[in-house]
């Protein structure tokens, strides 16, 4: 467990700070607000998110992994694969999952106003990887961990996904600026920060599309998938109509906004 929690630790910090300097060196947009508004409130509501769902489930996917195999649950405890395919049918499992999740977090009116504080960000840069309400958190954790029973995903591989995913989720809301041709090269497999930034736009047409956090092909597969937003990317509103004040971006803004009704 501490090996695990090492690895996650350190791969988050680095990918973190990586993309904090590069958000410096190379930013796409300017910022709606200053990160003293915008930064504390996030770095807040997500401590009491990841403390939230250690409480809630201690042993974590790897750990519902572990007890799936014990007891002979899933599809992958019940099939001999070799073991490569094992992991990259996890991963596109997992992945088509959380994607699945994304889009029903749009769709269901309950949901949305959990998801919608990430959204109600003004500006998209790494930390909005970091917005989420602890009451998506949980529907989050359970949500994947069904996903990992009823297909025996693998303990390792379940650990695996997850450290790629935060990794991706940072990447792709990063406020940096790719050239062009790698950014048109990544997005045949991954979802870039350009892909995604159409997602949080304040047009529903465009934040109604691109909805892939790890790769992009189920955008292209379910017919989601939007190249460019109408506005341009420097130009482009992001967020939401309401909640775009700096006093919206206090931890207990955050915690009470999906009680609050939009104007």
């Amino acid at each position: 467990m501490n090996g695990e929690l090492a690895i996650r630790l350190g791969v988050f910090a680095g990918v973190f700070v990586t993309l904090v300097l590069l958000e410096l060196v190379l930013p796409r947009r300017a910022a709606a607000l200053p990160r003293e508004k915008r930064w504390p409130g996030t770095a807040a509501i997500f401590i009491i998110g990841a403390v939230l769902g250690r409480l809630v489930l201690p042993i974590g996917l790897a750990g519902v992994a572990t007890f799936a195999d014990g007891q002979g649950i899933g599809l992958f405890n019940l099939v001999d694969l070799p073991v490569w395919l094992v992991g990259v049918a996890a991963f596109l499992l997992m992945d088509l999952a959380v994607w699945a999740q994304h889009v029903l977090m749009h769709r269901v009116p309950f949901l949305w106003r959990m998801h919608r504080v990430h959204h109600a960000d003004p500006h998209i840069d790494v930390t909005t990887a970091l917005r989420f309400h602890p009451a998506e958190i949980l529907v989050s954790l359970f949500w994947k961990a069904a996903f990992v029973l009823a297909f025996g995903i693998p303990a390792w591989a379940a650990f695996l996904f997850e450290v790629a995913l935060n990794a991706f989720a940072q990447f792709n809301h990063a406020n940096i600026k790719l050239p062009l041709k790698a950014d048109r090269v990544l997005r045949l497999l991954i979802v870039t920060p350009d892909m995604h930034r159409v997602h949080h736009s304040t047009d529903y047409t465009e934040s109604n599309r691109n909805f892939g956090f790890c790769l992009s092909v189920w955008d292209h597969l379910f017919r989601r998938y939007k190249a460019q937003p109408d506005a341009g990317h420097e130009d482009m509103l992001i967020g939401q109509e309401k909640w775009r004040a700096p006093e919206d971006q206090s931890l207990i803004a955050l915690m009470r906004q999906p009680l609050e009704q939009p104007d």
